[in-house]
């Protein structure tokens, strides 16, 4: 794993959740635009709070960079639940 993987990994996995957010918008008329724009919003705070932790390599490399990936995937699929949750709501 290397800085470059990982902001990829990052820039990838969150813009596919900020996609699915309009689409579910756009799609499902029931879902609330407020709902689609609040996770798209955690979406890109995560985005930004991973990528200043990327920079800030604290000991080995690796193992920054599979907790870095862990935590993105972790927080990814929390806001995935909180837009199926939205979905089944509505």
């Amino acid at each position: 794993m290397n800085l470059r993987d990982i902001k990829k990994d990052i820039d990838y996995i969150l813009s596919a959740f900020i996609e699915d957010c309009s689409l579910v918008a756009a799609v499902n008329s029931k879902v609330s635009e407020e709902t689609a724009t609040a996770l798209v919003d955690e979406a890109v705070n995560l985005y930004n709070e991973l990528r200043d932790k990327v920079g800030k390599v604290e000991g080995s490399a690796r193992q920054y960079y599979t907790g870095i990936r862990k935590e993105l995937l972790e927080k990814t699929d929390a806001l995935y639940e909180k837009l199926s949750a939205a979905v089944k709501k509505a």
